[in-house]
């Protein structure tokens, strides 16, 4: 059972929920601009002499945000809620599909509920994952485009240390593929150990699982620590880019802060992510077997 197959397989679902999530994630790119605009209409009316609420003014920008605010909202309801329906649905099939492949394998009884629960963690990466890597593939994207007609400066700032933080990404991945491994075989010999009814091997056992997820933790805040320092030079840089800017109204500047604010906090969990696909791939190889 590959990622591709399982694709295929519940593919009106998936393209139902990823458009979703698509859906929701456009919408939002808009959100900081309208508001900023809504900011600039604000500040004018306090300043007007006339203070009338209907004022062409006011009312277009607060109503063009409210829309998509709505939208978004709307959407992202909708989506969590046929995601539980069809998700829910997708594990039933699988893990029943890797029950009926162990009882042809003849596997152990040990194997055979390790790997439908592994199974799982398909279900966790389209429902939870794949929202998350478009969401932030959106978002980083849709920042940079939006800063870059603020400030040319200011996109190419962001731009430029997109490759820097791909690179960490890379060196965490190749170090945490090993320890994915090593976890993912010792919850195939969970059952075996526990039937051996020796609190020592238990011990031994967990021990051992711990080992491996606290190295996996420590590569991980070794990562995140490095990519935190890159991107507070962003925010430097950035700031100082913006003393020199003219023209600039209120709602101008806080959207360039919230652009930068999310191209920030999502560029932080790429490790996360590429740490859930390396652990799917393994997942993968270890049920290839499993016809769909």
């Amino acid at each position: 059972m590959h990622l591709i197959d399982l694709t295929k397989r519940f593919k009106k679902g998936i393209t139902l929920a990823i458009a979703l999530v698509v859906i929701e994630n456009v919408a939002w790119v808009f959100e900081p601009t309208l508001f900023g605009n809504v900011i600039d209409a604000l500040i004018e009316f306090s300043t007007s002499q006339s203070r009338n609420w209907l004022t062409l003014g006011l009312i277009i920008p607060l109503g063009i945000w409210i829309f998509i605010f709505l939208l978004n909202s709307g959407v992202g309801a909708l989506r969590r809620s046929f995601d539980q329906k069809i998700y829910l649905n997708m594990f039933t099939q699988i893990a029943t599909d890797v029950a009926m492949q162990a009882k042809k394998s003849r596997h152990s009884i040990s194997k055979t509920a390790a790997r439908a629960e592994l199974s799982r963690e398909y279900i966790t990466f389209f429902q939870y994952r794949v929202p998350e890597i478009l969401d932030q593939s959106i978002s980083i994207v849709g920042a940079v485009i939006a800063l870059s007609f603020f400030d040319l400066r200011i996109a190419a700032t962001c731009f430029c240390i997109i490759f820097p933080l791909f690179v960490i990404t890379k060196v965490y991945n190749k170090k945490v593929i090993l320890l994915q491994k090593d976890v993912h075989d010792s919850r195939e010999e969970a059952f075996e150990i526990f039937s051996l009814k020796d609190p020592e091997k238990v011990r031994e056992y967990y021990s051992s699982m711990a080992h491996s997820q606290q190295k996996i933790a420590n590569w991980g805040a070794i990562n995140f620590g490095v990519m935190r320092f890159f991107l507070l030079i962003i925010f430097l840089v950035v700031l100082y880019i913006s003393i020199d800017l003219d023209d600039f109204t209120t709602g101008h500047i806080y959207s360039i802060v919230a652009y930068l604010w999310t191209f920030v906090t999502e560029s932080e969990y790429l490790p996360e992510l590429l740490e859930s696909w390396t652990s799917l791939r393994d997942i993968s190889s270890r049920l290839k077997t499993v016809e769909v």
